[in-house]
């Protein structure tokens, strides 16, 4: 294969306008060319697929994946699927038994049987798929993997990954899968730890994950509490916490039910140093001798870097794609284990959620008091905030073997959330 690649995208709305954009600024500098696309309703794209030059560009529209593939199926060497997440497995493998690759946008799917029938279908590929975790072809993070990997921090104990990123009230009503766990009877699991923040999910897993620098932990046990403040079918906040194979233990705290400006860091605890990553800021290390390490982060852009990144990969310069389908099972695992621990979402106590007006893009916003106190206190102690005042109990011990538990689950859950 050579440049340019050839690409047909699956969508044009949502995350699959930003692929559209990169692509054409790729195909700009040679890397790349978009033989065609489709969306069920083209014609509400037309506005976008002339500022996108369709017609110069001689992109055929379609109205229906399948019958794209048909049409282009030996003019296309890779098909990019941005759509939303629950249809990802059906269109993989309508891609994969033409023994095309796909670029699949994260997460894969969040059903960890479903994940297993994609990573099958995939071998039907002339090249294996890549899954869209946009920060881990980041050069500093690969860099830092490789010092933890060559043991200069010591061994990693644990990790601990804390996200706040506020979502208005509207967000979860702009469709219809938006916070649900099913959908006409199909596994969903729309949530921040699952969808929105899976990308930072992912890097905690790829921190803990040995013996090489594509690897990810695996999971030998999980203990969670989900909760929502939001009327929704699923979670809008996750206090999860992992052991690993290893013997690691990686605690996540994330939600969507605050306001003000978001947050994230990753932290990687070692025998040696505490490390701290924050995307698009920079890397600390601090020493348990008292030196600290700061590097501040270059510009990056995420979806140009992976598509190139993959680009390499389909042209044979490199042995792999960032993230396959097989690298993804941690993460879907992890996923589906902190809804079995759980057992239940519990709803946030009302007397904590507040209702908070954005005065800057006039939007509501739900927000729980305390809530990053809360976090900051379970994933520094393990303090677990349904023993706090959040009235529950804690989450059972979970592992790998009980994941048949899941769509059982899944359907007493939802049928108590209707």
């Amino acid at each position: 294969m050579k440049p340019p690649v050839r690409i047909g995208i699956v969508g044009m709305g949502g995350f699959a306008g930003s692929h559209h954009n990169t692509v054409a600024g790729l195909e700009e500098q040679g890397e790349a060319r978009l033989v065609c696309a489709c969306d069920p309703h083209p014609e509400s794209f037309a506005a976008a697929r002339r500022a996108w030059n369709f017609e110069r560009r001689g992109v055929t529209v379609f109205s229906d994946h399948r019958a794209m593939l048909d049409a282009f199926r030996d003019r296309i060497d890779l098909v990019v699927i941005p759509t939303p997440f629950h249809l990802h497995a059906e269109m993989h493998d309508a891609a994969t038994d033409l023994g095309l690759p796909a670029y699949v946008e994260k997460p894969p799917t969040l059903d960890y049987a479903e994940l297993e029938r994609m990573i099958a279908a995939d071998r039907r590929a002339s090249r294996s798929s890549l899954v869209g975790f946009n920060f881990i072809v980041e050069k500093p993070r690969l860099a830092l993997k490789e010092r933890l990997l060559a043991g200069e921090f010591g061994a990693v104990r644990g990790a601990t990954l804390s996200a706040l990123w506020p979502r208005p009230e509207n967000y979860f009503k702009r469709n219809d899968w938006t916070g649900r766990l099913l959908r006409d009877g199909h596994a969903v699991l729309d949530s921040c730890f699952g969808n929105s923040m899976a990308h930072f999910v992912h890097d905690m897993l790829f921190w803990a994950g040995s013996p090489g620098l594509f690897s990810w932990a695996q999971i030998a046990a999980v203990r969670a509490e989900l909760y929502r403040a939001h009327a929704i079918e699923g979670a809008d906040t996750f206090f999860v916490e992992a052991d690993t194979t290893a013997g690691a233990t990686i605690r996540f705290a994330v939600t969507h039910a605050c306001a003000g400006e978001s947050s994230h860091a990753e932290t990687i605890l070692c025998d040696k140093a505490v490390l701290r990553y924050v995307v698009g800021r920079g890397i600390e290390v601090r020493w348990d001798d008292g030196r600290v390490e700061r590097t501040a982060s270059e510009p990056f852009d995420c979806l140009t870097e992976n598509h190139l990144d993959y680009y390499r990969y389909l042209r044979g310069e490199t042995d792999r794609p960032a993230t396959t389908l097989a690298d993804s099972r941690p993460f879907v695992t992890v996923n589906d284990l902190a809804y079995i621990s759980s057992g239940r979402i519990t709803p946030i106590p009302e007397a904590l959620v507040g209702r908070v007006r954005d005065a800057k893009d006039q939007k509501d916003y739900l927000s729980v008091a305390g809530i990053a106190a809360a976090m900051d206190q379970f994933l520094a102690h393990g303090s677990w905030p349904g023993a706090g005042g959040w009235n529950r109990d804690r989450g059972e011990v979970v592992t790998p073997a009980d994941l048949p538990r899941l769509h059982p689950l899944l359907r007493e859950m939802a049928g108590l959330a209707g």
